[in-house]
């Protein structure tokens, strides 16, 4: 059955399936649980109607009343009051000839009967429950039932000696009959049976069968309801979650729109935009792979060509300076090429790094201040240059942001050795940390020549190198790594000339990580 449920690929089948299986089960109690109302109903019964034979037995043995029509009747009158809440009790002598019925006394009808004035439709009799209760089939011809046949049968049955009670329903109404033999002087006599109207039992069973049938129709109905929510909200957008992915996956040209679905605030919309930013964030960086791939080999090709000239004339050249000259070309385009595989290794690396480690609360100003106290002492040694560090806050130990910290080390370091190499010995380099309303700012300025561009964005951009006197001294990936870095942690980068003196300065703004 379990393999059977969950063969199915789709969730609204095995829902619809297991609810179904759940309804029957809950069906199948249902009938036993209808099918055992009315024998218990009518036990309750039985047990009433043997007690007042009893007592109506044990009154007859103890005033040594004779089984015959005439001190039976008077003997009635006597105990009315025993049969107040009946509707018939019946005495017949051992040749079935009646001899006492309350039905025919001259008294008032009420303190026999009960008028219940009930019509209900006719509905099928139990099986039997219990040994005192015998069920007879239904027959509304009254005619052909005679309660003188409940007391024949019951002498030849095996329960004969024992009070017994059985259900009948005729003339529209369920009736309940129970019959016992009366013993006087250790003989039978004859017999004594309680009729008694019962339209009740039916009432109760027709409105707790009423109730499960209302409560099945809404449980259905609420069933139905929840299946087309289910559906249309959660199911469908799921399968079309799946198409997404699949059109990704077979690398169709033109997949299914999410915009709709990353409109919703759920969770949907939630799985929705992130699968929206994670297909972005993919084509974003096969794209970059592809524009790289063909920028690297568009930066090879150039000192590979001139290798491939300098290598076919030093093989015919004889003068020793030219051969020099060639030599040395041949071995800075070797350095060149080198050094843009290398950096080219180094970026996929620390992209392939950056996938796998996760941004924490960092506090800034150490790590700021580390960078600077590195760089103070390598540029002793280089032009003297030297770089101060500036921190603009109420708070100048603290300052708080989401990020990596070797990569803002990274970040720092990278624009740090950029000014140094276009500053003039003796300058100084001022790094300045600066926390705002809403982010937090770090900016460097250097004493160079600053910047020549008119648009400075082109100095982030790959392999972008604008250094005549030092070519091929630089693969041009340094600022685009910084870039990138910094677009990781959420941030923004400018690049501009310093209004007061010469040099360049580049900003760089965090968001700001708030701390309760």
């Amino acid at each position: 059955m379990k393999g059977f449920i969950f063969k199915s690929p789709s969730i609204l089948k095995k829902f619809l399936l297991i609810n179904l299986v759940i309804f029957v089960i809950i069906g199948l109690f249902t009938i036993f649980y209808l099918k055992s109302i009315q024998p218990n109903l009518i036990k309750n019964k039985s047990v009433n109607h043997i007690k007042i034979i009893n007592n109506t037995v044990d009154h007859i043995n103890r005033l040594n009343i004779n089984f015959e029509k005439k001190e039976i009747n008077t003997f009635l009158l006597s105990i009315r009051f025993l049969f107040q809440n009946l509707d018939r009790v019946q005495f017949f002598d051992n040749e079935f000839q009646l001899i006492g019925d309350t039905d025919t006394l001259d008294l008032d009808p009420r303190s026999f009967s009960r008028n219940l004035a009930i019509t209900e439709q006719t509905i099928g009799l139990s099986e039997k429950k219990d040994e005192n209760i015998l069920n007879v089939d239904g027959n509304d011809n009254k005619d052909k039932f005679r309660i003188i046949d409940i007391a024949k049968e019951y002498e030849s049955s095996k329960n004969f000696g024992k009070p017994i009670t059985l259900a009948k329903q005729y003339n529209n109404n369920f009736n309940v009959f129970t019959i016992k033999n009366v013993i006087k002087n250790e003989e039978n006599v004859g017999f004594i049976i309680i009729s008694e109207s019962s339209n009740e039992i039916r009432t109760a069973i027709n409105e707790r069968k009423n109730f499960i049938l209302r409560t099945v129709f809404i449980a259905g109905l609420v069933l139905f309801v929840f299946s087309f929510v289910l559906n249309k909200y959660f199911l469908k957008p799921i399968k079309n979650l799946v198409d997404y992915t699949k059109s990704i996956k077979e690398k169709e040209t033109s997949y299914y729109n999410l915009k709709k679905f990353i409109k919703r605030k759920d969770e949907i919309g939630q799985l929705s935009n992130s699968l929206n930013e994670m297909t972005e964030d993919l084509y974003k960086r096969i794209n970059i792979a592809e524009t790289f791939s063909s920028d690297l080999v568009h930066e090879i090709r150039n000192p590979l060509a001139s290798l491939k000239s300098a290598s076919e004339i030093i093989g015919e050249t004889e003068d020793s300076a030219k051969r020099l000259k060639l030599i040395k070309i041949i071995s800075h385009d070797v350095e060149r090429i080198e050094r843009l595989i290398t950096d080219y290794s180094q970026m996929l690396k620390d992209e392939a790094a950056l996938s796998r480690e996760k941004m924490k609360k960092i506090n800034i100003v150490p790590i700021v201040r580390s960078v600077v106290d590195d760089f103070n002492n390598i540029s002793n040694s280089k032009n003297n240059v030297k770089v101060k560090l500036n921190i603009v806050s109420s708070n100048k130990s603290e300052i708080f942001i989401l990020g990596l910290e070797n990569r803002i080390e990274q970040i720092l370091a990278n624009l740090l050795d950029n000014s140094i190499s276009f500053s003039p010995p003796n300058s100084e380099i001022i790094v300045s940390i600066i926390k705002e309303k809403k982010n937090v700012k770090m900016t460097v300025e250097d004493q160079g020549f600053g910047f020549k561009e008119k648009n400075t964005n082109k100095i982030f951009e790959r392999f972008y190198s604008n250094r005549p006197e030092k070519f091929g001294e630089h693969s041009g990936l340094g600022l685009n790594i910084v870039r990138n870095l910094v677009e990781v942690h959420g941030g923004s980068i400018i690049a501009s000339n310093r209004l007061s003196g010469k040099g360049a300065k580049v900003d760089i703004n965090f968001p700001e990580l708030l701390v309760n």
